[in-house]
């Protein structure tokens, strides 16, 4: 047997929320499209789906085409099926979410692909149902750094105490107190001493640290949780 007699095809996309962290603000990368349709509008990055290809192995062709970067911590996150979510052609989008640094991804790549990094607090409003796939990533995003380490992949290989207590507010859009959250991070032992300084800092705050892996991926592989406090910010 060939093909299925009595179905219907539809069109498989795949769109991918990117977060980035600059060190003050939690970001997306998103395109201005200079292509039908909604030419000028902004929206996620996405691609279909590939006759002889896997679901993960197009959301990593679709990272890559936009940033230059593997192996980055990609999550396909649900699938958006409404009928009428793409005024073109009956499609349905497969969606993940991917953590990137940014100072690791190449802006040769972005420009040619009019893509810009743009502060979550300032997303435009995006075309069909991508503001519906921004929400439901961030909320995702919010429990899952709670729960597992994830945010980590937000930051450069050597990071500061003080930078990785700004990410999680950023996350988290919320002020967190910084001696209680400095105080678990480090009873956590993800953190591995590198013995150098941020030159910027004039205090010991500015010990540089790197994440130490072993225990990052016993923590993603495990029963122990991160902060599972904060999983109460990720509600709607």
């Amino acid at each position: 047997m060939d093909s299925y007699l009595n179905g219907h095809r539809v069109l498989v996309a795949l769109d991918c929320i990117i977060f980035g962290f600059d060190g003050k603000s939690l970001k997306l990368l998103l395109i201005k499209r200079n292509f039908e349709p909604e030419v000028g509008k902004w929206s996620l990055m996405g691609g279909f789906l590939e006759e002889n290809e896997a679901l993960q192995s197009a959301a990593s062709r679709i990272l890559f085409t936009l940033t230059g970067l593997h192996n980055n911590y990609l999550e396909q996150l649900q699938t958006f099926g409404a009928v009428d979510r793409d005024p073109v052609e009956r499609t349905i989008s497969v969606v993940y979410y991917a953590l990137v640094t940014i100072d690791d991804q190449d802006p040769v790549t972005l420009q040619a692909h009019n893509a810009s990094w743009i502060d979550l607090a300032d997303k435009p409003a995006l075309i069909f149902d991508h503001d519906q796939m921004v929400e439901t990533a961030l909320r995702q995003l919010r429990y899952k750094a709670a729960m597992y380490p994830i945010g980590f992949e937000l930051l450069p290989e050597k990071f500061t105490v003080p930078q990785l207590h700004k990410l999680y507010e950023a996350i988290y859009g919320v002020q967190l107190d910084r001696r209680n959250f400095s105080r678990k991070v480090i009873a956590t032992e993800l953190l591995r001493g590198t013995g150098e300084k941020d030159e910027t800092s004039l205090t010991k705050k500015g010990q540089l640290y790197a994440l130490n892996t072993e225990k990052y991926q016993a923590y993603l592989n495990g029963y122990a949780t991160f902060m599972p406090e904060l999983a109460e910010l990720a509600k709607p």
